[in-house]
Parts: C-alpha cells; structure tokens; sequence
C-alpha cells in the first residue's frame, strides 16, 4: 500500500471501530465486563485492603465490613429499630441468663450484685444451619479429609483457595462457637479482646497460659489443637445448645455475642489453614474466611478488587417486618417478611484516589458514596434551619442522603490532677464550666466539620439508652431550651462564671497573674494551623492565654500515662450501645495515670463511682434510666470534660440502591439491602452518552483539508508515471 493510502487508513479504521463500538450494548467509558450492570450485583470500593479477615484478630471496620458478611456470630442487632436492639441470628432465642452464688447454686434473678459469683448464659442454635461450600470439608470414600494433609505435588497445582477440584458443607454446631472462643485465648493470635475476656470467662486466663507454655515447650512452627485443651466457661450440652460462663454479673456481654470475635470457626477449617505449604501461599484464615453467613469471599486481590458472592447454603431468613415511626414512610418495609439475601454478588474495586471515585458515582459505576472535603459542597447544601440538603444536581440525578449521628463522642479532657484546672471544689467546676461554654462547638461543626456533627450535651451519644432528647436532655450548664431547640449560654455567662472562680477577665484576683492554660496537641502540620488558631481564639474570648504544647503521639500517649497533660483532646468509639461502654472512660478506678485505664480525665468522684457500679449491671427500665440522668447531672456540674460533639456520617446513594439505613451497630447490613439492575443500566447509558458528533465534525473537517492533498498526491503520482 502506497504511504499516503496508509496514513488515510490510520487514521480512518480506528474512528470507524468507535462509532461501530456506539452501538454495543453498555457506555463506552464503563469499568465493567459487558452485562455486568444488569446483574444484581452491588459496586462499591475500599481504600485500603484489610489486614485481618480472621474473626478472632479483626477488629477495624474496614475488616468487619467483609467478614460481618461472611461470619455469623448467635445474635445481631435489628436492621431497623431504634434504639439497637439485639436479636437472634443462629440462636432460637435471645440467650438465657442465669445467676449463680460461690457454690454454683441458681440465685433469683433479682439477687444482690454481690451475691453473684456467676453468670451463666445459655445459647440454644437453630439446626440445619450450613458451612459455605469449603475444601476444608471435603472427605475421600474411607471418610479421610482429603485435603488436610497436601503433598508437595498437590501444593504445586495451588496459588489461591479456588485451584482446590473439590467443595463441600457440614452443618453448624455448638462445637464451633466453642472452638472459636478458645481461639481468642490463643497467644499466636493476639486477639485484641483476649485481655477483656480474661477477666470474665472462667478458665479463660488459665487455657491461655497452659497454650503458651505448651507453645514454649515444643518450639517454633508448633500448630496446637484446641480440641485438646478444655475451657471451664464454655461448656458444649449437646450439637446445638452450649453454655458460657462469667465471673460475677456482666451484662453486656450479650453485646460481645453479636460481634464476629464470637462467631463459629469449624476446627477443620483451622487444621486445613495450618498447613505450611499454604501459609507459604498466603492462603489462611487471614485471606479467605469460612462462615454460615449470607456471603462467602470468592475473589480476595486486594490490589485491584475483592469480591463476595452469595452463599449457596445460607439458611432461612427474612426481611424485618417491623422497624421504627417513618420507616414504612421512607419504604424500609416494601420488602417486609421476604427471603434474604437480595443482592447475589458484591464487587469492591481499589480506589485511592478521591476525585476518579466521585466521578464513578456520579456516572453511576458505583452504586453509593461517602463524602469528602473535596466533593462536600457539591453535594450538600445547608437550608436556613441548618438541615443538610441535597444540591440541586444531586436531586436531578436521584440521589438520596442517608444520615446518622454515630456512636462516638469527641471531647475536650481536662486533667483533674493539675494544680489550675483541676479539682471538685466549686471554684475549679466554675473555671471548667466557663470553658465549656467558650468553646464553641456549634461554629467548630460548621467550619471543621461541614456540619458533619451535633454538639454533645452529656456522655450518652444519640441511639444509646439513657440518651434524652428535648428540654430533659441538654447540658443546663452550658445550655438553655430556647424555642425549641438548645442555645448556648453567652459569653456574658461564661465572664460571669470565670470570675465566680476567683478569674475576672482571665485574671488571678489573688495573684494578678494573667490565666495561662496548656493544651497538649499532637497536630504539628500547616494544615492543622487553622484549628489551633480557632483554639486560642476560643480561650482568648475569656482573656485566658492558651499555649499548645505539640508532641508526636508516643511522647502524648506518656505524658497522658503519667498524668502530666494539663488539656487534650480525645474521643471514643462504642464498642456496643450500652452507656456502661461511656461512663466508665470517667469511673475512678479505671484512670490513665497510674491505672493504665481508659479514664484520661483522672476523674474520681465517690458519688460517680457508686452510681456508676451501681448503673452498669442494670437492666435497662426505668430504674436505670433514672440513674444514667443522675450521672449526667453530677458530670455536667463537675465538668471533667468539654462535651465536644458526635460526628454524623453522610452516605449518598442512587435511587436504584434500596432499604438504606445507617446502622452503626450492625456488621452484616449487606444482606438487607437491594439493587434494581434494570434502572440502574438505564440511568448508566442516559448518563454516560457518548459525545460522537465532535468525531464526526473533525473527520468531515480532516477530509476536508485532505482533499487538496489527495489531489496533490494524484497529480505528483501521473507526473512520476510519465
């Protein structure tokens, strides 16, 4: 072919390839096999890969997020109620509780905390409840199991869990439920509950310690079977039925009973795993786990996606049927009593980069969002009453808002300790209230946060029990009920205030020194230069100088260990709603400085502290609700914190993506939740048009101006010939 024909078609086929690609099947610019939209599948992505899938070391919420899909401890929380409640998953019914004294004779259930030596919960499994289809199940004709024991040669053939030919089940026992706790005793496997655990589960501290000196005495690379070893809390009465035993009372540990740490581990599925020649190949329990649950991990490549794929043996369960006011409204029970799950496939792609995963949403590749600084005020708008809404092109396209205040408070700590501010006299309550009404957290939400938070009236964050809404619930230290809704008090009343503590306009009225106050910070980068400013600005409305002392986290983490902070900053995440899980980050005997405990603030107040014991065993009723109040009074006046604020979190999902709600609680939400694949191909192609006519308007233009060239050529061509 002459050079100028060769050019022309260069340039000709791949434009003709792109407008013959218009008429395919899906948009062009889609990250997706053909097809792969019309499934009922859901997209999503991860930022970062998970660290551990093993439920006995998991403990983030990036690692929950895949295995609360794929594990299945005895209880869940409601998708819908509010506040949590917990339910039964594999059990029948919730566990029952019963009391027993030093002797192991039954107590009523009303019996004198200190009566108690015992709690004994009992945990009754639904049967016929299956295993994911799994390897480690898999028996030969003489009943061996065929893969427990691989050869080098059979290793060969294997990089990843799917090379195995063969799969099989068993159905779920107490065994399993039994074989995991154990497990979480296991000292290779530092399971970050393991020290809690050891204060309650009877004969937990003991197994530990026999399976580390039996691992100290047979050496490196021993694999311990736990069927071996007895663990006197935990007591198997038959094939679905087992027994778990407390020192003293402890009721929240029916909360323990809804996280994965508590789910079945088959001890097949630990021998199969414990086999060097896998470890070798990273496959473990680490990468691929085996559950009950509605989901099982089919594809784990963390650098380019994971996927879960429904369990083919997932038991019998239903949509809830009943849920909070407003859910039927909002169309969280269309689906009401029907089979779950109803999403067959989870795709989670890699992104880590913000804005190419926003534009993905908005073309619809994802079905869901989370927001960040960087698309927040494309997204949300505030209205005059300070309700997040939605901007006009985030309505246009369908999308809807999902909200939820998490159970979590950032605060403000003061060390009770220090000589200035600290202190349970009068005067020293005065200056701490002063400075909670300074700092204004309202204005901190909308600058910092993108008004991503409420300001926290008290310790018990929203959807907890004991938390109240309304005039009964502010703080009337630092607030007023005004209208409708709480005001802080003004800065007039904080003066007032500061100067009842013997500081008038931030000055010692016994000394006639200026107040100056530190604040210990771990923030040192230009970005951080903003909020501090707002800090000093804060104190400063007082007269009070603030001086930030900056550490890295090591240096803060020992200055808090031995009580030398004399401010900081901090903030809890619930490991479960209950308000024991708040309250004791203020109870007396669990202090940081010399305790090592979770208390930062030093507080001790022999009033709290009884109170508090007294709390936290309790039923929830009105009995105990009375008392949470009591607590909030006696820390509102005290003040060992500032209150700061619970973060909410905003989720953006499209309108093909159904029964949302935010549940902070649950692990397993997955299997609630449904895609309609139809709209969602139909919103994809409307919104992912290709533009084909600047194409077309640059190929007439091209040839166009080709067409002197072309005549150029020819003349050239017959000049050459003759």
């Amino acid at each position: 072919m002459p050079a100028f024909p060769r050019c022309l078609a260069a340039v000709l086929l791949p434009a003709i390839a792109i407008l013959l690609t218009a008429c395919g099947e899906g948009p062009w610019n889609s990250p997706y096999p053909a097809g792969a939209a019309s499934g009922r599948t859901l997209f999503a992505s991860f930022s970062e890969r998970p660290k551990h899938l093993d439920p006995a070391r998991a403990y983030s919420s990036d690692e929950f997020r895949i295995i609360g899909q794929v594990y299945e401890p005895p209880l869940q929380y409601h998708y819908l109620q509010r506040p949590y409640a917990l339910e039964p998953l594999t059990a029948v019914v919730l566990p029952t509780v019963r009391y027993l004294d030093r002797d192991l004779k039954v107590l009523p259930d009303d019996a004198p905390e200190a009566a108690i030596a015992y709690s004994e919960y009992a945990i009754r499994l639904k049967p016929g409840i299956r295993f994911q289809p799994h390897p480690a199940f898999v028996r030969d004709s003489e009943g061996a199991y065929r893969y427990h024991a691989l050869t080098d040669e059979q290793l060969a053939s294997i990089a990843r869990l799917d090379d195995f030919g063969e799969l099989a089940t068993r159905e779920l026992t107490a065994d399993d439920y039994a074989h995991q706790v154990k497990r979480l005793a296991h000292p290779q496997l530092h399971s970050p509950i393991a020290e809690l655990m050891k204060t309650y589960i009877v004969g937990f501290r003991e197994l530990a310690d026999v399976l580390k000196r039996d691992l100290d005495a047979k050496g490196p690379g021993t694999v311990l079977d736990l069927r071996d070893y007895a663990l006197e809390g935990v007591q198997v009465v038959d094939a679905h039925h087992y027994r778990v035993r407390l020192h003293g009372k402890y009721p929240q540990f029916r909360f323990w009973l809804a996280m994965p740490f508590f789910a079945p581990m088959p001890w097949e599925a630990e021998r199969f795993y414990s086999q060097p020649g896998l470890v070798a190949k990273n496959v473990t329990l680490d990468w691929y786990p085996v559950g009950t649950g509605a989901y099982q991990l089919i594809e784990n490549n963390p650098n380019r996606r994971i996927v879960l794929g429904r369990n083919p043996y997932f038991h019998d369960e239903f949509y809830p049927t009943e849920g909070e006011p407003g859910d039927r409204e909002s169309g969280l029970l269309v689906n009401a009593g029907n089979r779950l799950p109803f999403i067959d496939r989870v795709v989670l792609a890699l992104e880590k980069e913000t804005i190419p995963y926003w534009n993905k949403f908005l073309q619809g590749y994802y079905d869901s969002s989370g927001l960040a600084s960087d698309n927040f005020d494309q997204a949300v708008q505030f209205s005059a009453q300070g309700n997040a809404e939605l901007t006009r092109e985030m309505q246009a396209q369908g999308i809807s808002l999902e909200t939820a205040v998490a159970a979590s408070s950032y605060y403000m700590g003061f060390n009770l300790l220090d000589p200035v501010i600290g202190g349970l006299d009068e005067r020293h309550c005065k200056l701490r209230q002063a400075l909670s009404i300074a700092l204004d957290y309202e204005e901190f939400i909308t600058i910092f946060m993108n008004g991503r938070g409420i300001p926290a009236q008290g310790m018990v964050p929203p959807g907890i029990f004991g938390h109240l809404d309304g005039p009964r619930g502010i703080n009337p230290y630092v607030y007023d009920w005004v209208g409708n809704a709480p005001r802080r008090k003004s800065i007039e009343a904080a003066r007032q205030r500061l100067a009842e503590a013997g500081y008038p306009r931030g000055v010692d009225a016994v000394t006639g020194k200026p107040l100056v106050l530190y604040l210990d910070i771990t923030a040192r980068g230009p970005d951080d230069k903003s909020l501090l400013n707002w800090y000093r600005k804060q104190f400063d409305k007082l007269g009070i100088q603030l001086v930030l002392r900056a550490t890295d986290y090591n240096q803060f983490q020992q200055k808090m260990a031995n009580g030398n902070a004399q401010i900081f900053q901090w903030g809890w995440n619930a490991d479960y709603p209950d308000p024991e899980n708040f309250f004791f980050l203020l109870y007396g005997p669990n202090r940081k400085a010399g305790l090592g405990g979770e208390n930062a603030a030093n507080y001790q107040s022999e009033r709290f502290d009884r109170l508090f014991e007294r709390m936290r065993n309790m039923d929830d009723g009105p009995a105990r609700l009375e008392v949470i109040q009591q607590l909030q009074e006696i820390v509102r006046h005290d003040a060992p914190w500032i209150f700061g604020y619970h973060p909410k979190s905003f989720a953006l999902h499209h309108a093909w993506f159904r029964n949302l709600k935010p549940n902070l609680m649950a692990n397993n939400e997955l299997k609630y939740q449904l895609i309609e694949p139809a709209q969602r191909v139909a919103r994809q192609r409307e919104w992912n048009r290709p533009r084909v006519w600047p194409l077309l308007v640059g190929l007439i233009l091209f040839f166009a101006a080709l067409v002197p060239a072309w005549h150029g050529y020819r003349r050239r061509q017959r000049a050459s010939a003759l």
